[in-house]
């Protein structure tokens, strides 16, 4: 057995040299390399499987019968071996039989092993085959011996494409299937519009070879790679320029953490002692934080793990010597950048006013490149599929994230109906920025509040581009999500005196951390240590703040000192029993009176409110409202519990209407009861932000909402035609006989009656 991956890779690589340096015909040389294997991890069985026509093909095998070689065929995704191919993944069983995949070959004459252990071989980032091994005994394979079959398929990929052996497809050079225009779907990640033409962002670079000659020089090329790429690093983030400071800074410090990250450094170096050139040590530590990227469910790690991607692929051009990405040769014209993903730092080499767009296979809303481009003003759309089968360099493309599509080669008629669509938004911005100065007043001359939702630094500046009263919901965990790191008191003091400095005399509506469910740390562990099947019902938001007081009381004295002298606004959210609320006001009670004892200046007053989106907390309001100052109703979650409907869910997304009966009812019994109690109650959500919709909500008697920024114009032009008492008597007419969803009802009555939703 061997005791360290890094001798068993090395003693199975120092056999194949000799191997693969030989003139042998490839067939000899994949039997000599199942004989080395199996002898190296005292395995019964070894075998190759490559992809041939489509299938995955038994090639070479010590251990099975030699009648099976180049016989048994199986489809990606059939059996173990298609099922490594098809997810890129590694098996590891104790009992092959009861994996649900698996596919039994009589001709194999495999029946008697019962143990198996799998790993793919990857070529240009796709699974080309797979390196098995089986034994007789049922046991599970160590993780040295998993790690060393991972650096011998890293060897055999080399030597297959060298002699021909798989598939010539899925390769860069490979021109797209379709030449017409072409429509792609995707996600918005940061809202806009741009034209230009398609640049990838990174040439492939393609590892010619894999074995050392001379370990010791190989690590000196590592090392030397990693210092020019710390440079570049701290160069960059010195040169970045947004006008202001934002969180932005907060993720190029993030990102620069993991270039100095030692473990990572260490792994490059194992994978050099064992025998590796050290570009295929970069590929070999890059391969295994793919496959952990596509093990992992929590969308913040993954995003983590997708800016250490970026750091490999930046220090494997470096060591390459192939440094030439589409940033250092220098955009020509107007551009869309293509490319799987992208780390922060690769998107600030890019000259901004060439670049109109981005275009991701990848990419989440949480992703530090997201936040960086968001600050830029450069719109991201993203989850955009098979880019390089459909798109060639050069193509001209259209994206507007505003509606989720990316047009490929688009046709005269296309490009005539995007320009006017770009000249109409443009022209609509600037009537919006016109009537910022305008007052929300309905044509019946009731004021409605307007604020926005903010949650970076920079967002703050929306106040004065769109007129709004205010920030009507901060949302401080932005800054928890974006960090490396748990926030320290000090830092998180200095985004809140930050934010209250730019609002000025408007006021600020800060929400206590909504961390957990959709929003987990990496960096903080559930206190359980349980998996949730259901995290959007689980420990989150003050669930987790109340049980993790240290986190609360830290926030609680940070907001308190950084409103010392004005009025602070907090707000604590999922609250789902008046209890919590008030566990939650006593917290910053006891933290005002301890800072009051030190001396601290303190805020001229402290209101407490409470967002409404369990809907139990409705039928307990009576006993919170004498400790409540305001009530906010958050839509979006308050929408999927009341409907048991998981917002994330495609097929449920436009099964459950903002404007159903059914929640048009149970807001309007919540206003009603916060208007008799005297307590001021808002809407902050998407719903406040599409113009129906919040026709809907004013109509209910809503007079306070918070929404994006670029939503304020839209839905201040709407209130402004809008006669309010007509629609207040106008909804309480279709709620008395209600259909399944009031839209098409509200929609006629807004067309007869002017009002603007355009």
């Amino acid at each position: 057995m061997p005791v360290s991956a890094t001798a068993s890779a090395r003693e199975i690589l120092t056999n194949l040299h000799d191997v693969m340096a030989s003139r042998s015909p490839a067939q000899a040389k994949l039997n000599s390399v199942v004989r080395i294997i199996a002898e190296a991890l005292d395995s019964e069985v070894c075998s190759i499987y490559l992809l041939r026509e489509g299938l995955l093909e038994l090639f070479a095998t010590v251990g099975l019968s030699q009648d099976a070689v180049h016989v048994t065929k199986l489809a990606p995704g059939e059996g173990l071996v298609g099922t490594i191919v098809a997810n890129v993944e590694t098996l590891n069983l104790a009992e092959a039989a009861t994996h649900p995949d698996f596919a039994y070959r009589p001709e194999t004459g495999e029946e008697v092993y019962h143990s198996f252990a799998g790993v793919p071989i990857i070529r240009r980032e796709r699974a080309v085959g797979v390196l098995a091994v089986q034994h007789a005994d049922p046991r599970r394979y160590a993780d040295v011996e998993i790690e060393a079959l991972q650096t011998v398929a890293m060897v055999l990929s080399e030597l297959i494409a060298n002699a021909d052996l798989i598939d010539a497809t899925g390769g860069a050079a490979i021109r797209p299937q379709a030449t017409g225009a072409v429509r792609v779907p995707g996600f918005r990640l940061v809202e806009g519009m741009g034209a230009g033409v398609a640049v990838f962002h990174q040439p492939r670079i393609v590892i010619e070879h894999t074995v050392a000659e001379d370990v010791e020089a190989e690590r000196h090329r590592v090392y030397a790679a990693f210092d020019k790429m710390r440079d570049q690093i701290e160069r960059m983030s010195n040169q970045a320029e947004f006008g202001v400071g934002g969180e932005h800074d907060e993720v190029l410090a993030t990102y620069k953490m993991f270039a100095y990250d030692e473990g990572w450094a260490r792994r490059i170096n194992e994978a050099i002692d064992s025998g590796l050139t050290a570009e295929a040590a970069i590929e070999r530590v890059q391969q295994r934080t793919r496959m952990r990227m596509r093990e992992i469910k929590d969308p913040l790690l993954a995003d983590r793990m997708h800016d250490l991607e970026d750091l490999s692929n930046r220090l494997l051009r470096i060591v390459s010597g192939q440094l030439g990405t589409a940033a250092q040769m220098g955009l020509r014209q107007d551009t869309i950048l293509i490319a799987r993903n992208l780390g922060p730092a690769e998107l600030l080499e890019y000259d901004r006013r060439r670049l109109k767009g981005v275009v991701l296979e990848e990419g989440s809303l949480t992703a530090h490149v997201v936040i960086v481009a968001r600050a830029m003003g450069v719109p991201v759309l993203g989850r955009v599929r098979d880019v390089r089968r459909l798109i060639a360099e050069g193509d001209r493309l259209l994206l507007n994230s505003v509606e989720d599509l990316l047009v490929i080669r688009p046709t005269p008629a296309m490009e005539e109906a995007f320009e006017a669509k770009l000249a109409l938004t443009q022209k609509r911005r600037a009537a919006f920025a016109a009537m910022k100065g305008e007052p929300p007043v309905t044509k019946d001359g009731h004021r409605v509040t307007m604020m926005v939702n903010a949650g970076l630094r920079d967002d703050v500046a929306a106040l004065d581009l769109t007129g709004a009263d205010g920030i009507g919901l901060f949302r401080t965990e932005f800054q928890f999500l974006v960090s490396a790191t748990l926030p320290q008191r000090e830092r998180q003091q200095r985004l809140y005196r930050d934010v209250l400095d730019v609002a000025g005399d408007r006021p600020v509506v800060f929400r206590t951390v909504d961390i957990g469910g959709d929003k987990a740390l990496p960096y903080l562990d559930h206190a359980d240590g349980h998996d949730e099947e259901n995290p959007a019902m689980g420990w989150r938001a003050l669930r987790l703040a109340l049980g993790r007081d240290g986190l609360m009381k830290a926030q609680a004295r940070a907001l308190i000192e950084a409103a010392s002298g004005r009025t602070l606004n907090v707000m604590f959210p999922m609250v789902s029993e008046p209890w919590e609320f008030e566990e939650a006001r006593t917290l910053f009670e006891a933290q005002r009176e301890w800072l009051h004892g030190r001396g601290k200046s303190l805020p001229t007053e402290i209101r407490y409110g409470a967002m409404l989106e369990v809907p139990a907390l409705a039928d307990v309001l009576d006993f919170l409202w004498p400790s409540l100052d305001f009530l906010s109703i958050g839509t979006n979650d308050l929408t999927q519990f009341l409907f048991a409907a998981d917002r994330a869910d495609p097929r449920l997304a436009v099964r459950y209407d903002w404007l159903s009966p059914a929640i048009l009812r149970f807001l309007r019994r919540v206003t009603r009861a916060a208007h008799d109690a005297g307590k001021p109650v808002a809407v902050c959500g998407e719903m406040g932000g599409r113009p129906l919709e919040a026709m809907a909500l004013i109509a209910l008697g809503i007079d306070r909402l918070s929404i994006t920024p670029a939503a304020v114009g839209p839905v201040k032009a709407m209130i402004r035609s809008l006669d309010r008492r007509a629609a207040m008597a106008e909804i309480d007419r279709l709620l008395a006989t209600p259909a399944r969803t009031l839209r098409p009802a509200l929609e006629e009555w807004a067309s007869v009656n002017g009002v603007e939703l355009s």
